[in-house]
């Protein structure tokens, strides 16, 4: 090839090796993006938290997530209502938060830290401003703790007090906990005592004459299915919000009745 026919070729394979390195950088990208979220994150955020009275009976009856009483179900005080920024609508019901208080020398109770589980919602309240007085409106993130909760990281004087808080993994005892209600073919599972990550995202269920059905969120972690279960052995696929998939087969026997509550495989945490 002449030298002239070089020169005029250079543009056009200058613009081959742009294509090139740029498709390169771009499936380079594609890739790294499509990494799933670590299930606990060292991140300290900012938020808020207040606190409830014991004798306020809001979590007695189970609050937004369904839980029941919450002594019973194994949650005890160490539990959490989230404002509507952090709640997203149910789902992250079952997901384990660690707070301090930091800030305020004068309320907060140095080098400690509190781990709680989401169970309730705390409801945004439009009559105020989100800086006047509507503590869990968008877009701000509230906890709202039961004050024996509080008081193991503030003086209870402290109010309205800042925190930072963070996701960590849940540690549970025993196994995955699944309650079952309804009557007859409508069949509501309430899903406890979840490790690892800690809120369901999917629920799969499956009789000893069907195949594996879909079930869909009512409310919190209560799922819910139309189909006739009865009088067959129950398993069930659940997975979290961190993209883990656990499989409990025969959780149930074949003269389950609702109101029952039985326990399956569990997380790790």
């Amino acid at each position: 090839m002449s030298l002239p026919t070089l020169i005029e070729a250079a543009p056009l394979l200058s613009l081959l090796l742009a294509t090139l390195i740029s498709t390169a950088t771009s499936h380079y990208a594609s890739s790294s993006s499509s990494t799933p979220p670590p299930p606990q994150s060292s991140l300290w955020h900012p938020a808020r938290a207040t606190y409830y009275a014991a004798s306020d009976p809001r979590d007695k009856v189970g609050g937004a997530c369904g839980y029941g009483d919450l002594v019973r179900a194994g949650y005890g005080m160490a539990t959490v209502g989230l404002s509507e920024a952090l709640f997203l609508r149910g789902q992250i019901c079952g997901a384990c938060f660690e707070l301090r208080c930091v800030d305020d020398l004068r309320w907060c109770i140095p080098g400690t830290s509190i781990i709680v589980t989401a169970t309730n919602f705390c409801a945004p309240n439009y009559g105020f401003t989100a800086e006047g007085g509507g503590r869990c409106n968008p877009p701000n993130k509230h906890f709202v703790l039961p004050i024996e909760a509080f008081e193991k990281i503030a003086i209870w004087k402290a109010g309205n007090m800042p925190v930072q808080y963070r996701r960590i993994k849940c540690r549970k005892e025993g196994g995955v906990r699944f309650t079952i209600d309804g009557s007859g073919i409508f069949v509501s599972v309430l899903i406890s005592n979840v490790a690892g990550a800690g809120d369901i995202v999917a629920v799969k269920i499956k009789g000893s004459n069907t195949g594996w059905l879909q079930m869909g969120r009512n409310w919190g972690q209560n799922w819910h299915i139309n189909s006739d279960l009865r009088n067959q052995p129950l398993s069930f696929e659940v997975t979290s919000s961190d993209g883990l998939t656990l499989t409990s087969y025969n959780v149930a026997p074949k003269n389950w009745n609702f109101g029952q509550t039985f326990e399956g495989k569990q997380f790790e945490s």
